[in-house]
């Protein structure tokens, strides 16, 4: 799994996902973000998020995910 942030200074969190998507297909991806993202979004969508969180989240909260036990 990958967990990204959105807001990454220079390339987005949107692009990264859809290069590691590029290059590891069965990737699971999980986004975080300092602000609510739509997860009808097309970007989200695009990029191939499974997962969307807006911070703060703590680490029990991501390992209750099915991907990550």
């Amino acid at each position: 799994a990958a967990i990204l942030d959105i807001g990454l200074p220079g390339m987005d969190g949107f692009e990264l996902a859809r290069r590691i998507r590029e290059a590891s297909p069965g990737v699971v991806l999980i986004a975080l973000s300092g602000w609510r993202v739509d997860p009808n979004d097309e970007r989200v969508h695009d990029a191939g998020f499974q997962f969307i969180f807006t911070k703060p989240i703590g680490p029990d909260e991501l390992l209750k995910l099915p991907t990550l036990q």
